[in-house]
Order: structure tokens, then C-alpha cells, then sequence
């Protein structure tokens, strides 16, 4: 088993990573988040995955465009990878694939994408695209997928389907990372599931239970298993670490405490149909309390609130499940991500390397 890995989410939209009214030292522009990319890079993160968000869903006035912010970071950076999150439905993907070899070429080699199949309808309506049923939607994402691969990896791509449809295209250059460029992708649902087994290299967890992150790695890993493939697992979890357990829980109360109200009713109302509509009714957010979706991906389920020590402690029980990444949002991003990621980082991979040494992890 290979060492965890740490990515990190980009507040490239305004308001934060929670709905609170609580004052955060976070930044949404440009400079700030410079900063965060050049503080994460030398604090031991590997990756940043940058949100896409074109209407303000929950609050957030302003969204800086996912990979048009991440060409600025690469050329800030030397190592980071960045993973831009996309829409089908918004982007051909031929014109994307392109987008993202340049980004590859730029960065020499440290792009990523996330397909991202979508749940807020106005986003798509509100640009005149059609709004798909759940399962379309992944249809897409799918055969979105299989366009990039195919322009990736052939000469002359061909493909048709039922909503992309692409004829001995050529594409040069290629990415640097040629096919391999990693594809991620999340979702709860089986349609979710089934997709992440046929297509995707990583598959992303919203914040969760240990039980529940366990329940969605073997689903997916049977799944895979059955297309002859292999999936990798990335979790989220919104990290507060304190000197203390207690004050770390303070910090959580506090935020929750000053929740803003409206804009979480409004984002509950909005996810409604994402948990529900599904076939299985396990899509994202089908079982989140009010508190959950304070932090809008449930990142206070995953548990990483406490001390270096505490914190460090539960990602080691998330890499025994089969976790290959760890992805954290922060409150103050001017003082967290880097708390993060050179007190708790670094004890991981102590903790890593003390189990190998034991036999307990290999």
C-alpha cells in the first residue's frame, strides 16, 4: 500500500468552506490563494482541488473559474497538483481535454481533473443546458470521461454516444501524463458507484463515518474488480486542529453556533433532489443533518477535530480502510493549512513508517 497522500480544497469561491457567519481568516481572490497554494506546496500537501461553481448556491457571490485559476497557480508552484473540478453539460469535452493538456504542459505534468456531474439545477438551467435525471447525468460524465482518454491516447479520436460525439479528431500535444492523467470523480449513488468501477481512477468521498467510508470502498472495489480495474480512494474532512481537544470542539461549536441559516436551508433545499432522486436514495446528502451541511460536503462526519496527535491518529484509521487521499478544508486558511500540514502531515508519515516497521502496514 502505497504512503497516504494530502490535498487540500482551494477557496476559490467566496464565503469559505462553511456556511457561518463566524469571521474566517480566508481569502477567495486571486493573491489569497496564491499564498495557499505556495504555503501548501512547502507544508506537505500533494494536491489542490479547485471547486467549480458558477451560481451562488449557498451563499457564495463569487467563484474564480476552476482551471483558469489553476494555470495561475501552476505557474506559482513546482510541485502542488491541481485538480480542477469540471461540469459536463457546461464544457464539450474535446474542448476540455484540450484545456487540460495545456494545463499538463504548463505544470509539466500536474494536472488532474474531477468530473463533477452536478446537483444544482439552476446551474444549468440558468445557462439554457437541459437539466438531465440523475442517472443521465452520470451517462454524460461517463461518456465525457471516454472522450478525454480517447483524445489522450489515440492519434485520431473517434467516439459517439449519446451526448458527445467526436470524428478523427486530432489532438497535440498530448498531456504530458499522456492517459494517465488522473480523473476523479465522487458521488454516493450506485450510478455514482458504477461509473467510478468503469471509468475513473479516484473516486472522492464526502465526509463520513468510518463505517461509511468502509461501506463505499468495497462497493467500488468489487464493482472495479468485475471491470478488471482498480480504484483509488480520496476523503474528505474539514480539519480544526487545536492545542487542545477542547478547543478545537469550541471552534466547531462556535462555527455551528454562528451558522447562517437562510443560506443553509437555502443549500439544504437545493441538494434535496441530489439525495433523493437515486435509485438506491444513498445520492450526496440523503442522511445529512442540519449540522452536517453547516460544512457543505459533511466534512465534520470524517472526525478530524482534536490535536496533531488526535488528528493524525484518525487518518491512519482512514489509510487502514483503503484511503489513498486525505482531503482537508480549513476555517482560517491563513493559519490552518499550514498548522495542517507541517504538525499533522509530518505525523503521519511517522505513524506510517513506525507500522511498516511493525509489519502492521505494508
Amino acid at each position: 500500500m502505497s504512503d497516504l497522500q494530502f490535498a487540500y480544497w482551494v477557496p476559490n469561491v467566496s464565503g469559505g468552506l462553511v456556511v457561518s457567519k463566524l469571521p474566517q481568516k480566508t481569502g477567495w481572490d486571486f493573491e489569497s490563494n496564491q499564498r495557499y497554494a505556495k504555503t501548501a506546496e512547502e507544508s506537505n500537501y500533494d494536491f489542490a482541488l479547485l471547486q467549480t461553481r458558477f451560481f451562488a448556491s449557498y451563499g457564495a457571490e463569487n467563484q474564480l473559474e476552476a482551471i483558469t485559476l489553476a494555470s495561475a497557480l501552476a505557474a506559482s508552484t513546482k510541485k502542488l497538483k491541481l485538480i480542477s473540478a469540471v461540469h459536463p453539460g457546461l464544457w464539450h469535452p474535446a474542448v476540455y481535454a484540450k484545456m487540460l493538456s495545456t494545463l499538463d504542459q504548463i505544470s509539466n505534468g500536474r494536472a488532474a481533473v474531477n468530473i463533477v456531474s452536478g446537483w444544482f439545477k439552476q446551474e444549468f438551467t440558468g445557462f439554457g443546458e437541459p437539466w438531465l435525471d440523475h442517472a443521465e447525468r452520470y451517462k454524460r460524465s461517463e461518456e465525457f470521461i471516454r472522450v478525454l482518454r480517447e483524445l489522450w491516447t489515440k492519434e485520431q479520436a473517434s467516439f459517439k454516444g449519446d451526448y458527445y460525439e467526436i470524428n478523427e479528431a486530432p489532438h497535440k500535444p498530448k498531456p504530458v501524463q499522456g492517459g494517465n492523467l488522473p480523473i476523479f470523480q465522487g458521488g454516493n449513488s450506485n450510478d455514482a458507484k458504477e461509473m467510478a468501477s468503469r471509468v475513473s481512477d479516484y473516486y472522492f468521498m464526502n465526509g463520513n463515518t468510518l463505517e461509511g467510508f468502509k461501506k463505499q470502498i468495497d462497493q467500488v472495489s468489487e464493482l472495479a474488480a468485475k471491470e478488471g480495474r482498480e480504484v483509488k480512494f480520496a476523503a474528505h474532512g474539514f480539519a480544526i486542529v487545536r492545542n487542545t481537544e477542547e478547543e478545537a470542539r469550541q471552534q466547531l461549536q462556535d462555527i455551528v453556533h454562528a451558522a447562517d441559516d437562510d443560506a443553509v436551508e437555502g443549500f439544504q433545499e437545493a441538494v434535496k433532489e441530489a439525495g433523493q432522486s437515486t435509485e438506491n436514495k444513498e445520492g450526496m446528502w440523503a442522511d445529512s443533518s442540519y449540522e452536517d451541511l453547516v460544512q457543505y460536503n459533511d466534512g465534520f462526519k470524517t472526525g478530524l477535530i482534536g490535536t496533531p496527535e488526535q488528528v493524525a491518529d484518525r487518518i491512519i484509521e482512514l489509510k487502514r480502510i483503503g484511503v489513498s487521499i486525505v482531503l482537508t478544508a480549513h476555517f482560517h486558511y491563513e493559519e490552518d493549512l499550514e498548522r495542517f500540514g507541517k504538525e499533522v502531515i509530518p505525523l503521519v508519515k511517522e505513524k506510517e513508517e513506525k507500522l511498516k516497521t511493525e509489519g502492521v502496514l505494508t
